[in-house]
């Protein structure tokens, strides 16, 4: 195996010497352990853990270590997965009117803050092309309406397929999916919602925030469901705000919060931070190696 850094995500139900034998395994591979992150759910019995592994001089395959590892998980009843630094992941942004978000991220991508390939960028209005052309990106204008849902979904997916993309990112994409496609992506889409949910879900929800005099607004980073607005919270943030704030500033305020929490949201994917289980997002703080 070539020098890189190798990440394994894992859960399965506690028990005792766990540490010891994920570990083990790995020392006895050759590999040095970086860091090793863990969380025990008490009330739920299960373990979870990220492990990340410096794979230099090390001798075994991928395809070994993966078949080997599949024995110990097999034991242990672990779910998991691995992750290889050197394949940089392809990322496809959604959007639809608004720009902040999708600005955003390409700007913090062409700087090395997210380490991704922004492969394309697909809306349902023009209006945005001209900045993917600043970045150089690629950008696919699909119209939509009731009538052609299903077609231009099937679009969009195959343009997905011909870039190879690894995660999508709804970056203010004001458009319900599909239970296809979005049956077709499991933990690998993310949207942003401009309210901190569970609250005001759905439509125009900083018009109903004022409405309702919240003293606080927040943004939710979440992966998307079949549930609208109610799939596993990656990331969320707060701004106080007062009784003076109109719905346009609500929506000033919250744009930089969105900006914010999409883009945390993005990395700790693209990192290999998260574990989902059931419908909870266990994410690990970024490890300092």
């Amino acid at each position: 195996m070539k020098s890189q850094i190798v990440t394994f995500l894992i859960k399965c139900p506690d028990q005792k010497g766990l540490v010891a034998k994920f570990t083990s395994f790995f020392y006895e591979e050759g590999f040095n352990i970086l860091s090793c992150q863990q969380y025990v759910n008490g009330i739920a019995d299960r373990y979870y853990m990220r492990i990340r592994l410096d794979a230099e001089d090390v001798g075994i395959s991928k395809k070994d270590l993966e078949d080997k590892f599949s024995n110990l998980a097999e034991v242990l009843e672990c779910t998991w997965s691995v992750h290889y630094d050197s394949e940089k992941q392809n990322v496809a942004i959604l959007v639809s009117h608004t720009s902040h978000c999708l600005y955003d991220l390409l700007e913090r991508q062409r700087e090395g803050a997210i380490d991704c390939n922004i492969s394309l960028i697909i809306s349902n209005h023009n209006k945005l092309k001209p900045i993917a052309d600043m970045f150089g990106v690629p950008y696919y204008h699909l119209p939509i309406t009731k009538e052609t849902k299903a077609e231009q979904e099937a679009q969009v997916i195959q343009l997905l397929s011909e870039h190879n993309v690894d995660l999508i990112v709804m970056a203010r994409y004001m458009q319900i999916l599909s239970e296809n496609f979005i049956n077709q992506y499991p933990q690998r889409i993310i949207n942003i919602h401009h309210s901190f949910l569970p609250a005001f879900q759905g439509a125009d929800p900083y018009r109903r925030a004022y409405e309702r005099g919240v003293k606080l607004i927040g943004a939710t980073a979440h992966y998307t469901t079949v549930d609208l607005d109610e799939g596993p919270i990656i990331e969320q943030d707060v701004e106080r705000i007062t009784h003076e704030s109109t719905p346009k500033t609500l929506k000033q305020i919250g744009a930089d919060v969105e900006r914010l929490v999409l883009a945390k949201a993005v990395k700790c994917h693209l990192q290999h931070q998260i574990i989902v289980s059931d419908n909870r997002a266990i994410v690990f703080p970024e490890s300092g190696e």
